[in-house]
């Protein structure tokens, strides 16, 4: 199956052995507002978050190709480019710059390279010799051509993931110089000429997708998900923009329940807990959703975490290894697409899936992505470190190699029985051959914000979020204070 936003909702559907989400649970009365967890200054400096910090940069700054600089979908094993690893690559430029991992000049240079490299690439609606329409990028990219590999979608996600990337180079590199003026001015026009009503087939909601072969796709962006950052880009947008509904109706279908002793909006897998938070602080803000629930986006992702955490703590389906310091479902890479008898228990496996638990929602098979904890340092520092220190000890270089954690493993699996992929310790279980760069951009990213904010702080000063997240209704906090866009 393609790791399409269609394809991954599919996925999640047939892992969790359903044909349709659970019905909405009706919201319960207004929680007390929540402060902003800020972590000890200390564990800040904790050596093995460092580590894994700049190794997970290097993965970033080592793979690009050296022509189109495109940032591969996976490593070692070759594959095509993914365009959201593209944006999580331009966010860890700047990161690597501040933290002097490489030099700023080097770290401009490389960001200048990859935008002029994405500007100049072919848009048009005929189906191959392009790599995008209408200022979109299809999701993935032959790495050394840059045009679309084979039929994928023209993906609003992933050109969302690439364009918060280009905006968080264009606020980062703000010094009065040729290069990082030039960031700043082609990281504009990349944005400027998306444009976001044109997937609005179905108005007001923005669909997941296009295909010159069969058009928009059936799917739009609905319910709490990782599509929040495509809402404030295409609200924010000085040339393009959606109507400001549009938010209403992408939150108007979201799920609050309780899992685990943890109220809040529903969403599976972890991802959907990140990816928009790597570059928008949404600590203090609150659009009308957040408001009546007395709480905001960023203490509903502590509490998705904490809820998956404690599933892994009692782990009802008795996979091994599961616990207080080995944790985390997202998307991620997997064994096998097969059922097979493990200790007298027949256990289905799946390959790359969307990976969860939550209220009435639960995709699990064994299979732990150190992305789902090491991302989540933002929201559950304790927890977050515990889980890197121990699944770093336990699995060792199995787990743990030059460039930071590889995506997935599954300890339960110690067979090599119908296993398609990755390689299997009779004694530890199944571990992954490849990183994936969607999983590692948040890593990096997610550390560092928790480390610095910088990500953070540095997006509160683009004009283009702040005017996308005013105009979704968002109001206290930061945005009260950041200037008029």
């Amino acid at each position: 199956m393609k790791r399409t936003a269609a394809g991954l909702l599919l996925a999640a559907l047939l892992l969790a052995g359903c044909g349709a989400p659970p019905a909405l649970a009706p919201r319960p009365a207004a929680a007390p507002a929540a402060e902003a967890v800020t972590p000890a200054t200390a564990d800040r400096n904790d050596p093995l978050v460092a580590d894994l910090e700049q190794r997970t940069f290097r993965w970033f700054w080592d793979l690009p190709d050296p022509h189109t600089l495109l940032v591969p979908d996976r490593a070692p094993t070759p594959s095509f480019s993914s365009i959201a690893a593209v944006g999580f690559g331009l966010t860890a430029y700047g990161i690597g710059a501040e933290r002097g991992f490489v030099p700023r000049a080097q770290a401009a240079e490389r960001t200048l390279a990859t935008l002029r490299s994405l500007l100049a690439m072919k848009q048009g609606p005929e189906p191959r010799g392009v790599s995008g329409y209408k200022g979109f990028f299809y999701h993935f990219l032959d790495m050394r051509t840059g045009e679309r590999f084979k039929t994928v979608e023209l993906s609003t996600i992933d050109t969302s993931l690439l364009m918060a990337g280009a905006l968080f180079a264009q606020s980062y590199f703000d010094r009065d110089d040729v290069t990082e003026a030039a960031i700043r001015s082609t990281a504009e026009e990349l944005y400027e000429r998306v444009d976001w009503s044109w997937e609005q087939v179905r108005k007001p909601a923005i669909s997941m997708g296009w295909t010159p072969e069969e058009g928009f796709h059936t799917y739009d962006w609905r319910g709490y998900n990782e599509a929040m950052i495509v809402l404030v880009l295409a609200l924010g947008s000085p040339t393009h923009p959606v109507d400001a509904s549009a938010w209403g109706d992408y939150t108007k279908t979201d799920r609050w329940g309780a899992f685990y002793g943890q109220e809040h909006i529903l969403f599976a897998p972890l991802f959907g807990h990140q990816y928009s938070h790597v570059w928008i602080d949404f600590r203090g803000i609150r659009d009308e959703v957040m408001r009546a629930h007395g709480i905001d986006y960023f203490e509903n992702s502590r509490r998705a975490t904490l809820a998956q955490h404690a599933y892994a703590v009692d782990n009802p389906d008795h996979y091994r290894d599961y616990g207080d310091r080995i944790w985390g479902l997202s998307a991620c890479d997997g064994p096998m697409d097969a059922t097979i008898t493990i200790d007298g228990r027949r256990r289905t496996f799946h390959g790359y899936a969307a990976r969860g638990a939550t209220a009435g929602d639960v995709r699990d098979d064994g299979t732990i992505t150190p992305t789902a904890a090491a991302s989540s340092i933002v929201f559950t520092p304790e927890l977050s470190l515990a889980a890197i220190r121990e699944m770093s000890r336990r699995y060792g270089g199995r787990l743990y190699t030059s460039y930071g954690f590889l995506d997935a493993f599954n300890p339960t699996l110690r067979t090599s029985q119908g296993v398609t992929s990755g390689h299997v310790d009779p004694a530890e279980g199944w571990f992954d051959v490849d990183y994936l760069g969607i999983d590692q951009g948040p890593i990096v990213a997610m550390i560092e914000n928790y480390r610095s904010e910088l990500v953070w702080k540095t997006m509160r000063k683009n004009p283009h979020v702040v005017r996308g997240l005013k105009r979704a209704g968002f109001t206290g906090g930061w945005l009260a204070e950041a200037p008029a866009p």
